[in-house]
């Protein structure tokens, strides 16, 4: 039997602080962080009696009136633009059309024709222009809105409020929905984009057919002179719609950019939401390399050979782990950028087979509701993996998170 005494998960979250803020333990080579659940039985006692001290300092606290909320968690580390997206602010305008009188020649009719073109042409560049308009302002409504709900939640999980509040669950309803128009947006500009790209393949075949008409045979010296003034036009309208298309490709980037930091964010206030305080900004922001491959032989080759990062004992049907969770998982991801996580569903390994393959399934359900926690706070999918054992010496369901 393994020794190992598991700390209650009703007390994980409250010494979660001491067991890897302030002990200052040394980290290994096999896991990042050491396991709560590896010290000795003398030793676990002590911390088990030196963790009750700011339990009952926070009920004491709680009695006087003074927020928790204040003095235990930390503003949450969300990377935003409080403004919304950046887009661009020109407002782009063709150059206009040169009216002349026609000299009457077959020259000067086709640049009469010509003209014309480049009219319609400009007058699509107006309506490119006005659409560009009408979406990055659609898009600033869409972000003011959602951070006006996104600020409001926000004070009222850094006081601490009820798990799943209705009113907290209504409003990050609505700030999805006021993100989505951010989308919708976007969306829009890549279709405007691929608009102004075709306008720009006729402007560049426009400028061709006017340099093409100073070989027409027949023209007179007016003709040459209209069609001067009509090439720099061109040009002009040209450089618009280049310039129109760099700026349009920036803004489509800033708010995809946007866009995606904000849906990583919503994700995990909907945890914050479902816990009624702020467990951490997501870890979807953060700058991962290349995880390590899982070990040969899977969960064979971790339980009782390596140490876990965490252990979660589910011996209640609701166990509050995320809290402690997102802190193990955050600090590993600290001393470590490219961690991988391997978690592995352990089941007691007692009564017939029948029974063993039983608690093992119910015990993967367990880890891969561990799995969501862990995606739900921005945590990649490709860096974590699942596997299910059983073991003689746990007595309860457990989920082990092993880093590699």
């Amino acid at each position: 039997m393994d020794k190992r005494p598991v700390f209650s998960l009703r007390a994980f979250a409250t010494i979660v602080g001491v067991a890897f803020f302030l002990t200052g333990c040394a980290f290994v080579d096999e896991a990042l962080l050491p396991s709560l659940t590896g010290e000795p039985d003398s030793e676990s006692k002590a911390a088990t009696q030196t963790s009750q001290a700011p339990a009952q300092a926070t009920q004491a606290q709680s009695a006087q009136a003074q927020p928790p909320a204040t003095q235990t968690q930390s503003a949450p580390a969300i990377v935003e633009a409080p403004s919304g997206p950046r887009f661009g602010t020109t407002n782009f305008e063709a150059p206009g059309v040169t009216t002349a009188q026609p000299s009457g020649t077959h020259v000067g009719q086709k640049i009469q024709e010509l003209r014309e073109d480049l009219a319609r042409l400009q007058t699509r560049i107006a309506d490119h222009n006005q659409q560009l308009q009408a979406y990055r302002e659609a898009a600033r409504r869409g972000a003011r809105a959602y951070h006006s709900l996104v600020a409001q939640i926000n004070a009222r999980l850094q006081v601490g409020t009820t798990p799943g509040n209705p009113e907290l669950v209504a409003q990050w309803n609505q700030a999805q929905v006021e993100l989505d128009k951010v989308g919708e947006s976007i969306s829009k500009l890549n279709s405007l984009a691929s608009e102004v790209s075709s306008t720009s393949a006729l402007a560049a075949f426009l400028l061709e057919s006017t340099r093409a008409t100073f070989e027409l045979r027949g023209a007179v010296e007016e003709d040459h002179r209209q069609l001067a003034v009509l090439e720099d036009e061109v040009n002009k309208t040209v450089v618009v719609i280049d310039r129109l298309l760099n700026e349009l490709s920036e803004d489509i980037s800033r708010a995809q950019n946007y866009y995606t930091t904000e849906r990583a964010n919503l994700t995990a206030m909907q945890v914050a939401i479902d816990n009624g305080e702020y467990i951490g900004g997501s870890l979807a922001g953060r700058a991962y390399g290349t995880p390590p491959p899982p070990p040969p032989g899977g969960a064979a080759a971790l339980v009782g050979k390596r140490q876990p990062l965490v252990i979660i004992r589910f011996s209640e049907p609701d166990v509050d782990y995320e809290q402690a969770l997102f802190a193990a998982v955050s600090r590993a991801l600290e001393r470590k950028p490219n961690a991988g996580f391997d978690l592995v569903a352990v089941a007691p390994n007692v009564g017939s087979p029948a029974q063993v393959s039983l608690a093992t399934s119910k015990s993967r359900r367990f880890a891969e509701k561990v799995l969501r926690s862990l995606t739900r706070m921005g945590l990649p999918a490709d860096r974590i993996t699942l596997s299910a054992t059983s073991s003689p010496n746990v007595q309860v369901n457990e989920v082990h998170v092993y880093v590699r």
